[in-house]
């Protein structure tokens, strides 16, 4: 099968589950094939997720759909990733959002991540190594944060970055299993979420787990 008949299917199945057409349509813009190892490019667009270098993983693609789903982003919105990855999911934010910052504690995969969207021709992204805070205060308050690691608890530092208003994202449980969450900061209190099951490698760092 072809890459773009593969890419189609794969879009046909998220249809049945995602309604928000943006993220569909985001998605179905950047070429995943482009994100993952060499020997994994045939699998590019099945919906399972693929290890990456670092002993990472590329998430399933229903689950970037569903967590792009709940961040709810707008074309005026400035949004944090926590987590760059393979660039995939940048790329999909770079679609919908005015502005991402993403950080990543992997220089390698940072590095690799930030030539692939430069390629693509993505302007709207800073890239920023991980420090010792969570996420990136220099750049809040944003309007939605994505987690990409498994954290054992919604870490409060990430709420302080979040605007009133604004959505979090984020796997919480063990460095095993967790509950996807979505998590959205009002005036009045926190609304949360669980979006179900899922399985992501750990959030290393203050306010997460230890190496």
């Amino acid at each position: 099968m072809d890459m773009e008949t593969a890419r189609l299917r794969l879009m046909q199945q998220l249809s049945r589950e995602i309604r928000d057409k943006k993220v569909l349509d985001a998605m179905s813009r950047v070429p995943r094939e482009l994100f993952v190892p060499p020997s994994s490019k045939h699998a590019a667009y099945e919906n399972i997720p693929l290890p990456i270098e670092m002993g990472q993983t590329i998430s399933q693609p229903f689950i970037v759909a569903l967590m792009t789903e709940a961040m709810q982003i707008t074309d005026k919105d400035k949004v944090l990733e926590v987590g760059t990855g393979s660039g995939y999911q940048t790329a999909i934010l770079c679609e919908l959002a005015k502005w991402v910052v993403t950080v990543e504690r992997h220089q390698r995969l940072l590095d690799r991540a930030k030539d692939v969207l430069t390629m693509l021709g993505y302007t709207n992204v800073e890239f920023h190594p991980t420090e010792k805070t969570l996420g990136w205060p220099k750049g809040a308050p944003y309007d939605a944060i994505i987690v990409t690691a498994g954290a054992p608890k919604v870490p409060q530092i990430l709420m302080d970055q979040l605007a009133v208003g604004g959505r979090l994202v984020i796997p919480v449980g063990s460095r095993f299993e967790q509950e996807l969450m979505q998590v959205i900061k009002r005036k009045e209190g926190l609304v949360t979420t669980n979006l179900g099951a899922c399985r992501f490698v750990p959030l290393i760092g203050e306010s997460a787990w230890d190496e």
